[in-house]
């Protein structure tokens, strides 16, 4: 007896284009190019969500550093004076602070710069 496989081969066909809308051309509509153009987008995701932790980290250390130096300080003497004073603040935290609570950050300079 030859069994029938189009219930499941449609249901695999239908989820393969509906993740594969949007994209351009051959590569929404016909099932093969979807396939291969999802398989590389999901590696891309897969690598980019790695990515994305480092450069916020970079950009992080970017603001505290601007925010740091306007204050005739360096980052590398800034952190390392956290670290001595046993200051815990996460770069992101201080980013935040740095950039939309300007007169705590002065604060938290004063006590870890003295």
């Amino acid at each position: 007896m030859k069994v029938n496989h189009a219930v499941a081969s449609r249901k695999r066909t239908k989820k393969v284009l509906k993740a594969a809308k949007g994209f351009w051309g051959e590569r929404s509509k016909k099932f093969r190019r979807a396939i291969e153009t999802l398989r590389r987008a999901y590696v891309y995701a897969y690598r980019d969500r790695r990515v994305k932790k480092r450069e916020f980290r970079s950009l992080w250390i970017v603001r505290i550093n601007a925010a740091i130096r306007e204050r005739g300080f360096t980052y590398r003497g800034f952190i390392a004076a956290l670290k001595n004073k046993k200051i815990i603040l996460s770069r992101d935290i201080l980013a935040k602070i740095a950039a939309e609570q300007p007169k705590i950050f002065d604060k938290i300079v004063e006590t870890t710069m003295k």
